[in-house]
């Protein structure tokens, strides 16, 4: 074992950003070796995500993470080599008179943070987006700037392929055990480093119990639709309704899911396109709020796994208290591939320098899981 040697168990967006700031250290002189079990990245998270960013969170650390995400999709082509087509036409969330006093009280602290977001009354609604429907909106907060959409599995695959161009190693294997400096694997044998880290997204529950640590993230099933309208209403942000249901463009098409019914949102579903949820849920809500969608067509849908940290919908991030050589980069409840730059940034730091040096991710630490400190995440889509 050399050294400052990591591996990394998980090779998606998380892990391969984690990879990418560690060879990049002039300081890091170790070796990185990610595991990853599904190199073609047909059920990873980061390529059946929606791909969207945005600063409208209620908890600050998300903001940051998120702002410093925004800023790294801008200098992808220096950084990466790839431009990865950032479209920032904002988010728009609607609040009926029941939501009305959180998005008020997100929006006061999004502006005390920094973020470029205003309140729009339902009348100013209907002056800036003609195409929408204000019936039952007591309200609205949009954001200006950094935020939108961009091209997500770009963002895994040049991550991926730049942290292999500086020298990490990837291996198309599965962890079976885990301890203090070791991971052992199904097909090549035992892997020791100095560091572990745990960055496998929906399964990194399943990876921690291998060293009998609990952690609270399951996967999650989303459906994503893909429709076409007869007529584009007009320049669309990411919408998200009162109802759940978002929406945004894609090209020539639109994309839109929600949140399961309650009592059909089970850990580790099939990745089955749940139809049902379209024509029960998202087409309803759609056809009501914006007229020209009450013609939508689906012309395509995927399923995807969203890592859900049952404990406060936030990322645990950090040592693990009792089992120091392991790090955990995991449960960010749908947030993960927007803030995969400034999780392998702060990562790297804790591995080379022993500490964050940019942003203190401490409070997103595991201590807090085995407290009882929820951080709750408030604004999740």
């Amino acid at each position: 074992m050399t050294h400052g040697d990591v591996a990394i168990v998980g090779g998606g967006a998380i892990g391969s950003s984690i990879a990418f700031h560690l060879v990049g250290d002039a300081v890091f002189a170790g070796r990185v070796t990610v595991v990853e079990r599904d190199p073609g990245y047909r059920q990873a998270s980061s390529a059946l995500s929606a791909s969207s960013i945005r600063q409208q969170f209620s908890t600050p650390l998300n903001i940051h993470l998120s702002r410093y995400g925004v800023e790294f999709l801008r200098r992808a082509p220096d950084l990466l080599g790839v431009d990865l087509a950032l479209n920032e036409m904002g988010y728009l969330f609607l609040a009926d008179a029941g939501g009305e006093a959180m998005l008020r009280a997100n929006n006061a602290l999004q502006r005390a943070e920094g973020c470029a977001v205003e309140l729009v009354p339902p009348a100013g609604l209907a002056k800036r987006f003609p195409w929408i429907s204000t019936d039952g909106l007591a309200l609205a907060s949009l954001g200006t700037a950094n935020e939108g959409w961009f091209d997500g599995p770009s963002l895994t695959m040049s991550l991926r392929r730049a942290a292999r161009e500086r020298g990490a190693v990837y291996i198309a294997d599965e962890a079976v055990g885990l301890g203090p400096h070791r991971v052992d694997l199904r097909t090549n044998g035992r892997l020791e480093a100095e560091t572990i880290v745990i960055a496998a997204g929906a399964w990194s529950a399943g990876v921690a119990a291998l060293a009998r640590i609990a952690l609270p993230v399951e996967p999650r099933r989303r459906s994503v639709f893909v429709f076409d309208v007869r007529e584009a209403p007009g320049p669309t942000p990411v919408t998200i309704d009162p109802s759940g249901v978002w929406f945004r463009p894609e090209g020539r098409f639109y994309i839109a899911g929600t949140t399961p019914a309650e009592g059909n949102d089970p850990a580790g579903a099939p990745l089955e396109v749940q139809h049902q949820e379209w024509d029960e849920m998202v087409w309803p809500a759609l056809a009501a709020r914006v007229p020209a969608f009450e013609a939508a067509k689906v012309v395509n849908a995927w399923a995807g796994y969203y890592e859900y940290n049952t404990f406060d919908q936030n990322g645990i991030v950090g040592r693990h208290p009792e089992i120091g050589s392991i790090i955990f980069a995991t449960g960010f409840s749908g947030h993960g591939l927007q803030q995969s730059p400034a999780i392998g940034r702060a990562v790297a730091e804790l591995i080379v320098h022993g500490s964050y040096q940019t942003l203190d991710l401490l409070p997103f630490g595991y201590e807090r899981i085995s407290a009882g400190r929820p951080i709750r995440e408030l604004s999740v889509v």
